[in-house]
C-alpha cells in the first residue's frame, strides 16, 4: 500500500504532456462489446490547505480501482472535474493532470463534458480545454464556437473492429455506435463575476440537429443508435422524479438512490419566451430555456439514453415515454426524429445519473462510477446494460435499459454512506433505509501529516 500510495504522489507531482496526434478510431472489442466508466462530480481542488489533497488522492485510488475492475474501453468525465469556485492557486490547472493521471497511466481514451464548476473567476474552461488536449488520449472535442456554446460539444463515432475508422467512406463504413457530448454550462464567466446561463444553449441544438441530419444523410439514412452525456440533468427529470408509484420514483424499478434535490437545467432565472414550458416550484423555479433541448432529445433518431451528474445523492434511471404533466415534449417510440426518416427510435429515452466520484463536493454518499455495456446485438434492438461499481469494488444497481424498464423489477441499492477519518484509520462505511437529508454534512477527518500533503 506504502508503495502504492508513493506511486500516484509521483505520478501526482510531475505534470507531463505528451504531443497531440491523431486519434485512433474507438471501436467495439472483437466480441462485440464497447464499455464506457462515467466518473461524475469529480471535484478535484478543494479544501486544498487542509484535508483536500487526501480526498483527491482518495478519489484517484478508487477510479483506478474501478477501472481495473471493470476494464473499459472509454472513460467519461462528466463534469465538475476541479471545484473552480474553491480552489484559488494559479497552478488550478494542474488539477487536470492529476484526474486524467489514473487514466492514462492504464492507456485508456477519455472524453470529458463540463460542468458549472469547471467555470469561475479563477477557472476557464477552454484553458481546461486546452490542457486536456496536450494528452494523446484525450478525445474531448469542441465542435460548436462561441461563447453562448460552452466548450464540449462534440460527437465520437465508435466503430466495429474490422478496420473501419472515421477516414473511411461512410457508405463503406457506418458507425455501430455514436455518442453524443453537450456542455449544460453554469458557474461564472472568466475573470467575471458574471454568472453563466446553466442550460444547453440553442446554438448548440441546432448544431445537434443539423449534425443528426448530416450524418443519416450520409450514411444512406440509417439510423444509427446513440448515447448522450451531460452534466447538469434536463428538466424531464424533476418531471418524472415524481411520476412513479405514491408520487416518487420507484426504487424497486428504478434502482438507486433518490437523496437529492433535483437542479436540472435552466431551474432559476426569468422565463425563458415562445414556450409552454410549466415553472415548476419543485425545482426551484423553472424557467424553460432547456425545453429546445429536450425536444431535439426526444426527437433523435435511435437516442437510447442521456447520462448526467451534478445532483450528487441521485442516482437512479427512469424511462421516458410520451408525455407528462407540466412538461410539453412528447418522447414518442414509433416518431420521425431529427433526420425525418420516421424510423423506430426504439424504447423511449433512458435519463440515468451516474454515482458522486469525488470525495471533494457536498454529501458523503458511497463514491463509484457508473459504467455502460453497449453490444453490437443488444443495440440492434436500442437495449443497454448498465451497472454502478463502487469503491468497494461492489456492484450496485445493474439493470437493462429496454422497452420494459420502468415495469421490470430489481433489487434495491443500499443507501451507503462513507467517511473519512484520520491517516491510518479505515474508510468507514455506514449503510441506511430510506432517504437521508440531501446536504447531509461532509463528515471532516483529522488533518493529515504535512509531509503527507507535500507528497501530492
Amino acid at each position: 500500500m506504502a508503495a502504492e500510495k508513493l506511486m500516484i504522489a509521483v505520478l501526482a507531482s510531475t505534470v507531463a504532456v505528451a504531443a497531440p496526434t491523431s486519434k485512433p478510431p474507438l471501436q467495439f472489442t472483437a466480441d462485440g462489446k464497447f464499455h464506457i466508466s462515467v466518473f461524475n462530480d469529480i471535484h478535484f481542488g478543494e479544501n486544498a490547505a487542509g484535508q483536500g489533497p487526501l480526498w483527491d488522492m482518495k478519489t484517484s485510488e478508487l477510479m483506478g480501482t474501478v477501472m481495473d475492475a471493470e476494464k473499459p474501453q472509454l472513460v467519461v468525465l462528466n463534469g465538475d472535474l476541479i471545484s473552480g469556485d474553491q480552489y484559488q492557486g494559479k497552478d488550478i490547472l494542474d488539477h487536470v493532470d492529476r484526474i486524467v493521471k489514473p487514466i492514462a497511466a492504464r492507456r485508456l481514451p477519455w472524453a470529458s463534458t463540463y460542468g458549472n464548476h469547471d467555470s469561475n473567476y479563477n477557472l476557464s474552461r477552454d484553458q481546461m480545454f486546452k490542457r486536456e488536449k496536450t494528452y494523446n488520449g484525450s478525445y474531448t472535442e469542441r465542435m460548436v464556437d462561441g461563447q453562448n456554446a460552452g466548450v464540449t460539444n462534440y460527437y465520437l463515432p465508435v466503430y466495429a473492429d474490422d478496420g473501419c475508422d472515421a477516414s473511411t467512406a461512410s457508405s463503406q463504413c457506418v458507425p455501430e455506435l455514436l455518442l453524443w457530448f453537450f456542455d449544460s454550462r453554469g458557474g461564472k464567466y472568466y475573470r467575471t463575476h458574471d454568472s453563466q446561463p446553466d442550460w444547453v444553449d440553442t446554438t448548440v441544438v441546432d448544431w445537434f440537429t443539423a449534425t443528426s441530419r448530416q450524418l443519416a444523410a450520409a450514411h444512406g439514412n440509417k439510423v444509427v443508435p446513440s448515447i448522450a452525456f451531460v452534466h447538469i440533468p434536463i428538466h424531464a427529470a424533476a418531471v418524472l422524479e415524481t411520476q412513479g408509484p405514491g408520487g416518487h420514483v420507484d426504487l424497486s424499478r428504478h434502482p438507486g438512490i433518490n437523496d437529492d434535490k433535483i437542479n436540472g437545467q435552466s431551474h432559476a432565472g426569468p422565463p425563458a419566451a415562445g414556450n409552454n414550458a410549466t415553472r415548476s416550484s419543485r425545482s426551484g423555479g423553472y424557467s424553460g430555456h432547456d425545453v429546445p433541448f429536450m425536444r431535439a432529445l426526444a426527437a433523435a433518431d435511435g437516442l437510447i439514453g442521456l447520462f448526467y451528474g451534478h445532483d450528487h445523492g441521485n442516482t437512479w434511471c427512469y424511462r421516458w415515454v410520451g408525455k407528462v404533466e407540466g412538461l410539453d415534449v412528447d418522447v414518442g417510440v414509433n416518431g420521425t426524429g431529427v433526420n425525418g426518416t420516421g424510423a423506430d427510435t426504439g424504447s423511449g429515452l433512458h435519463l440515468c445519473y451516474g454515482q458522486h466520484t469525488g470525495y471533494g463536493g457536498y454529501g458523503n454518499w458511497i463514491r463509484g462510477g457508473r459504467q455502460i455495456v453497449a453490444t453490437r446485438a443488444m443495440l440492434r434492438n436500442r437495449t443497454l446494460d448498465t451497472h454502478t461499481r463502487l469503491e468497494t469494488g461492489e456492484v450496485v444497481g445493474a439493470v437493462t435499459l429496454n422497452s420494459t424498464f420502468n415495469d421490470d423489477v430489481y433489487p434495491t441499492v443500499p443507501d451507503t454512506r462513507t467517511t473519512m477519518h484520520a491517516q491510518g484509520k479505515a474508510l468507514k462505511s455506514t449503510a441506511s433505509v430510506g432517504p437521508r437529508p440531501a446536504w447531509a454534512a461532509f463528515c471532516l477527518a483529522l488533518l493529515p501529516p504535512a509531509s503527507l500533503l507535500l507528497l501530492w
